[in-house]
Parts: structure tokens; sequence; C-alpha cells
């Protein structure tokens, strides 16, 4: 089994909501196990700053699912979720992106893999530190990307790994 490391948020509706979903949309999968899901933090955005904070989290998979067709079955969870994509970096209801998958460089026109942004973004770097904080990306552990980057105006939102779990948060 592989494993592969996804970040999840959005900023538009419930974005707590559409996360929970997603997440149990994919350990549904017959080829995908969800093994452990980060505390939810909300987040300032981040390239388009005129726009409502975030909610992120971020969850390891074990999978048999190839990069490519995972990339694919997360971008097909997005639109069963109502995702829209209409400006780059701007407003969403859910986005899932897939960071890292057992350390592999991948770069294709769909794909780039290690995620060419997630060293830069602590929206990404905070969450992922707290349940893979020995991940080497680029030569580095998450921990200490997470030490380099500032943290300013993020705050945790929803405690512990189990939130996708609320049955209450029922699917779209």
């Amino acid at each position: 089994m592989n494993r592969a490391w996804i970040g999840l948020g959005g900023n538009v509706g419930d974005p707590l909501h559409r996360m929970a979903a997603a997440l149990r949309r994919l350990d549904a999968h017959p080829e995908i196990s969800v093994e452990i899901v980060s505390p939810v933090y909300r987040t300032p955005p981040w390239g388009k700053t005129d726009q409502p904070d975030f909610l992120n989290a971020c969850a390891g998979l074990r999978t048999e699912i190839e990069p490519a067709a995972l990339l694919d079955l997360c971008l097909e969870v997005e639109r069963a979720l109502h995702r829209e994509r209409r400006e780059r970096w701007g407003p969403r209801t859910i986005d899932i992106d897939l960071l890292d998958y057992d350390g592999r460089r991948v770069a294709t026109d769909r794909l780039v893999l290690p995620h060419p942004h997630m060293t830069q973004r602590a929206f990404v770097l905070v969450p992922l530190a707290e349940i893979a904080p020995k991940l080497t990306i680029d030569g580095e552990t998450v921990q200490v990307w997470r030490e380099r980057i500032a943290t300013g105006g993020i705050e945790l939102s929803e405690a512990g790994g189990d939130w996708w779990r609320d049955e209450a948060r029922a699917e779209d």
C-alpha cells in the first residue's frame, strides 16, 4: 500500500461539512483508507487575500491507486460536492490537493509532486505537521518547513482527528 497526503480546505458555504463529506467519500472507496486526519484550522486566505478565512486540514491515506488516478478521484469528489473553479486562489466550497505520494517525484501538465507550493503555505504546513512532522519534502521534514514559515492568524477550529466522522455532517 502507498501512503498519500492530501490537503483539504474551503471558505464558502459550510467548508467543514464538505471537508468531512470528502474524507468520508474517499474512505468509502474500496482502494483507499483514510488513516489519519489533522485538526481543522481557520486560516487567512493565501494568494488572493480579499476573501473570507478558510478552514484547512490534512489527511494521510493508504491506497493502491496511482497518483494521477488519485488526483482524478479527488477532483471527482470536489465536483460531487459542488466545487466550481472560477478564480485562481479564489473562494471555494471545497478544495482537495494531493500533497505527496510516497515521496515520489512527478511532473506532468496535470500533476506535480510533491505539491509545488506546500512548503510556502502555512495553511498546509500547520495541519500537516500535526500528523506527519517527520514526512520529508525537498530534503527537510514538514516540521522544519513549518518552523520556517510565518503562522500568524492561524487558529485551531476543530481539535482532534475524528471531526470528519461526525454523522451529523451529512453528505450533500
